[in-house]
């Protein structure tokens, strides 16, 4: 038990906080989705869950509320799993540590799963609540969301029975979203020959402290890419020929999802006072060119023990300036919604394999054409190279429909609420909206939530006062659902 149980609303924070104590990383949610499955069937809900893993739960209307036109709320119930570098969680055994810091609720070294944890402890404490006035509900908890969508991909037809859905997913107070990018995944490998090491000195090169965070909603605000930036770095030496070196290993990132914070690769040189000016000189480079967007970016090198084997010559110059030339960051704005990125890639991982470098690259786009110019862009480059690229987990972006019910009575209750009106928006980053949309091309969807930053890295913080305000918008529009057409 933490101290984010005393928190209002208590009903939520205490869902929340249970939720913390149940480990929850993408692909490995069996825990959760069987303590949700077994607390639903003690509460005597119809409950049961689909071939992927998916649960659905409904309850009936409160009294009154009969007619009313069927309601599901939807989360997702994995979390992405970032720990500050150096840090022994264990996400597969070990609970989220939630504290509160001043009007913040932050995780103890870790992601903090707010996303979209509250969304399913809001999710579930209307469930358990018998004071809330609501109409007929279904609540869908989706499976791996952070990585890949696959309960959405797979989500049955006929399965659900609502006629509107609320999503939960939204991460900023006063914006209702309609619309969404959609994604694809893009495999990028560059096959590489080793040898024999002939170089007098081996050294460990670490770039580390910056503020990484959501490659979708964060993709226009000048967090820079580690991966990108220390390739930038290693490619500067090679191109300006400041002394020989070889790389052993090239490695950056942990989810294809967020802006990498951290990147490393071991080197052998010969000249130790050359690499130790040029990661000098780059330091200062960092603290001019970056002292606003990445004020605690450094690099640094460790002499480490001499490694025996390094990739040759041309395996070194291929997998600097490949991932060096790597598109990465926004590629297109929208011509149709002002302000709103419409196509952008980041490369999240980065891994030296036995054979091979391996870049795992996330495209979004709010159409489908945008994707495929990424993709191709990705082909050409590759081909260069004699890389290959390979495309995985394609879904679809979720188009906006402005003239819809739900969306003019959330409108109307968050104005009352806030005193001013909401943003109506499409987000750049994904929604499981667009893939369920397809499952039900029917069903009316709006999404919102409360304010949540830094989501996918460390620094993951939810606002307080913006979970009150959720929490208020979230049971008023239920009471106020129309009735059934």
């Amino acid at each position: 038990m933490s101290d984010i149980q005393t928190l209002q609303p208590k009903r939520l924070w205490q869902w929340f906080d249970r939720l913390c104590t149940i480990p929850r990383p993408s692909h490995h949610e069996e825990k959760v989705a069987q303590f949700i499955v077994d607390w639903a069937k003690e509460k005597g809900f119809f409950v049961e869950r689909d071939q992927i893993g998916n649960v659905l739960i409904r309850k009936p209307a409160s009294k009154g509320m009969e007619n009313r036109q069927k309601v599901a709320l939807q989360a997702h119930m994995d979390m992405v799993p970032q720990a500050n570098e150096g840090s022994t969680h264990d996400f597969l055994t070990d609970p989220i540590l939630p504290y509160v810091d001043g009007e913040w609720v932050k995780a103890k070294g870790t992601t903090l799963g707010s996303d979209n944890g509250i969304g399913l402890a809001s999710a579930l404490a209307v469930l358990d609540a018998d004071d809330l006035a609501h109409p007929e509900l279904e609540v869908l908890c989706t499976m791996t969301e952070e990585a890949g969508m696959d309960g959405a991909h797979h989500l049955k037809t006929n399965w659900l029975q609502s006629d509107v859905m609320i999503n939960t997913d939204t991460e900023e107070n006063g914006e209702i979203y309609i619309g969404c990018a959609g994604g694809e995944d893009a495999k990028v490998s560059l096959p590489i020959q080793r040898e024999k090491n002939t170089f007098a000195h081996t050294y460990q090169l670490s770039l580390k402290g910056l503020r990484g965070g959501h490659s979708g909603s964060e993709i226009n605000t000048n967090r820079v890419n580690a991966i990108k930036l220390f390739a930038r770095f290693l490619a500067n030496i090679e191109q300006t020929q400041a002394f020989s070196f070889a790389l052993v290993e090239i490695r950056g990132g942990s989810v294809r999802n967020a802006i990498p914070r951290e990147a490393h690769a071991i080197v052998c040189v010969n000249d130790e006072n050359a690499l130790k000016t040029a990661v000098q000189n780059f330091q200062h480079l960092l603290q001019d060119e970056l002292a606003i967007a990445e004020p605690n970016a450094t690099l640094t090198a460790q002499l480490i023990e001499k490694a025996e084997m390094i990739f040759d010559k041309v395996s070194t110059h291929k997998a600097i300036h490949l991932v060096n030339a790597l598109p990465n960051g926004v590629n297109r704005y929208s011509d149709v919604v002002d302000g709103v990125v419409e196509t952008s890639s980041s490369i999240g991982v980065l891994k030296t394999e036995d054979d091979a470098v391996t870049g795992l690259i996330l495209i979004r786009s709010l159409v489908e054409s945008g994707k495929q110019y990424v993709a191709s862009l990705l082909s050409s480059l590759t081909s260069l190279c004699g890389a290959t690229v390979t495309l995985s987990g394609n879904y679809p972006g979720w188009q906006p429909h402005p003239d819809t019910d739900i969306l003019r009575l959330t409108q109307r209750i968050y104005a009352e609420i806030l005193g001013v009106e909401p943003t109506i928006k499409v987000i750049h980053a994904g929604l499981e909206c667009g893939l369920i949309k397809q499952a039900y091309p029917a069903m009316e969807i709006v999404s919102f939530g409360p304010t949540i930053e830094n989501a996918h890295s460390p620094d993951e913080k939810v606002h307080i006062p913006a979970v009150q305000i959720y929490w208020a918008l979230l049971t008023k529009v239920l009471a106020n659902i129309p009735e059934q057409k």
